[in-house]
């Protein structure tokens, strides 16, 4: 069985760039927020595929990766909604789409890509440790959630109690973070094309924009 080949780099980057633009610019405008959250999800997807597609051989080892993220976030949320242990207290709106236990789909998906996305960037990193790309790397997730939680309540991706965000959800999304990056580091996957760490990037410009910027719903 052939193994499917690689997404072109410069297609990957372009779909990067104009969906996350495109997106942005429909966020921005009352009159198209409503139909631009509705397809929220089907953005989630689209990376997701851009970034499976973009991996250097795609093969059974790198599509175990994903899985355990995926079911790993997906188990730190339920654990989250229901047990309000490691993040704290807060629920998910409509947003992100269909739901299984009062938990998104799609929030694994998120999961995978930001940590996958924080384990490549760390690649090109000039540190040899591997526990400090770990931390390093988890330091970078946790900035770019404090850029989405104040996107995320506006727009009913999630919402917390009494619309404060606790000092436990950064330090959740820290050690959850980390031991995905263990993981990461576990697999030893070869050092990959940018498209990842570029996705990293253009989430930090989106949610940085969003996050300044004064938008009705």
């Amino acid at each position: 069985m052939e193994r499917p080949a690689r997404l072109n780099k410069n297609i990957a980057i372009a779909i990067i760039v104009l969906f996350h633009a495109v997106g942005l610019f429909g966020l921005m405008m009352p009159a198209f927020q409503s139909s631009f959250l509705r397809i929220v999800p089907f953005h989630l997807l689209l990376m997701f595929v851009v970034i499976l597609l973009s991996h250097d051989s795609p093969n059974a080892k790198f599509i175990s990766f994903a899985l355990i993220v995926y079911l790993l976030g997906f188990i730190a949320e339920w654990v989250g909604v229901h047990k309000n242990w490691i993040f704290g207290n807060y629920n998910y709106g409509k947003t992100l789409g269909v739901k299984l236990w009062d938990i998104p789909l799609t929030i694994g998906l998120n999961w995978f890509m930001l940590v996958y996305a924080a384990g490549v960037t760390m690649q090109y990193s000039t540190l040899k440790n591997k526990w400090l790309r770990i931390i390093l790397g988890s330091i970078l997730l946790v900035l770019l959630d404090f850029l989405i939680e104040p996107v995320a309540m506006r727009f009913d991706y999630w919402q917390w109690l009494d619309n404060i965000v606790p000092l436990k959800n950064y330090l959740g999304w820290f050690a959850v973070g980390a031991l995905m990056l263990f993981l990461f580091e576990q697999f030893k996957f070869k050092k990959q094309i940018w498209v990842a760490p570029l996705l990293l990037a253009v989430q930090f410009l989106f949610f940085l924009i969003l996050a300044n910027t004064d938008v009705a719903m």
